[in-house]
């Protein structure tokens, strides 16, 4: 059995009190959580302050993004040896959004993710087509490619430091989500392109996760599939009592 991942991102929300009264709740009650492994994904902002208060509790904590570079003249950018040293373990990269407003490219992506690797932080890996990609048939390639081209030049004891997060971009803080057979179908053909790349063990072994538009009336059904092994919340990550019920799944 793979270990379920709750993730919540929180984009571009919370001043630092707020996303303080935020962990500070999720903490109380999560504490009893043994079999999940919770994360939580703030502004950068506030990241030192919520490791802090999350020190020692069954929460963990990532960053939105990192830059490849461990320093240098790259102003704005925040590399991941400083986020480790901020309090972070895991880091999202390639969200659609980045692809989509920031034009980031699988390349680029790539080498967030070996950045990442090389600091033993683990990477949130972002994948998913567009409604368009979809309904022209190109969502198989589209995955294909940015698997291939997201995770090149990794072996495969390096990919137990990646969780891939499947997120069909249509479904995003739209309100629409994959129904439970599409997310399925998206996640076992992801499981085979990681075989086919890493081998049978390494794909059995890899998390992969779904984001678009999760709440606490589809978490469950969600989870029952056999390749969803989590979920990076959006929205529903904002609230406490929604982020709670998400993370206390009803399990099988």
């Amino acid at each position: 059995m793979r270990r379920p991942f709750i993730a919540g991102n929180w984009k571009l929300h919370k001043t630092v009190a707020e996303a303080l009264e935020l962990v500070n709740t999720l903490k109380a009650e999560l504490a009893d959580i043994d079999d999940a492994d919770i994360v939580v994904a703030p502004v950068f902002t506030a990241l030192g302050r919520v490791a802090e208060a999350l020190a020692g509790s069954n929460i963990t904590v990532a960053a939105q993004n990192c830059y490849p570079a461990n320093s240098g003249a790259f102003t704005g950018e925040v590399s991941p040896p400083l986020l480790k040293d901020a309090g972070c373990r895991h880091v999202i990269v390639g969200h659609s959004e980045r692809r989509q407003i920031f034009g980031e490219t699988d390349p680029f992506i790539n080498a967030k993710v070996k950045a990442l690797m090389a600091e033993g932080l683990t990477a949130i890996f972002c994948i998913g087509e567009t409604l368009e990609e979809r309904e022209s048939g190109r969502m198989f390639d589209i995955l294909r490619r940015q698997v291939s081209e997201g995770l090149r030049d990794l072996d495969a004891a390096a990919m137990a430091g990646v969780v891939v997060a499947y997120e069909p971009v249509w479904a995003i803080g739209t309100g629409k989500t994959a129904s439970d057979e599409q997310a399925q179908e998206a996640h076992a053909f992801i499981r085979g392109l990681l075989q086919g790349q890493f081998g049978e063990k390494t794909a059995e072994k890899t998390r992969i996760i779904y984001g678009g538009s999760v709440k606490p009336d589809n978490v469950d059904g969600l989870m029952a599939r056999p390749d969803i092994d989590g979920t990076l919340v959006g929205g529903a990550s904002l609230k406490a009592v929604d982020f709670v019920r998400i993370a206390r799944f009803r399990r099988s």
